[in-house]
């Protein structure tokens, strides 16, 4: 069982999130971020037992803060990741630090 926390996000150039900047909990701390592609993502989110939740930037206290869970969603489309559907424009993937800008 692994925890993990993503911070951001890399999109292709239609604005479609390819890979994610995902954290490992340890009983130390949380790890660098480590781009992971869309595909081994998924797996590692439909391991069992593996859990994640987003990671956003607190500019007020100038601190990490734990988001919405992330989970695997099924669509007609083909798998991704999303957090809480409740329309918060906070709580969406698509809203964590754009990683393009500061690491390939």
């Amino acid at each position: 069982m692994a925890e993990y926390r993503i911070s951001g996000v890399w999109k292709d150039a239609q604005g479609t999130i390819t890979h994610y900047g995902f954290h490992t909990v340890t009983s130390t701390g949380v790890t660098r971020a480590v781009k992971k592609s869309k595909a081994t993502a998924i797996q590692l989110l439909e391991t069992s037992g593996n859990s994640a939740t987003t990671w956003v930037w607190n500019y007020k206290s100038c601190f990490w803060t734990v988001g919405e869970n992330v989970e695997v969603v099924n669509a007609s489309t083909g798998k991704y990741l999303r957090t809480n559907p409740d329309s918060k424009e906070t709580n969406n993937l698509g809203h964590l630090i754009n990683y393009d800008w500061l690491a390939s």
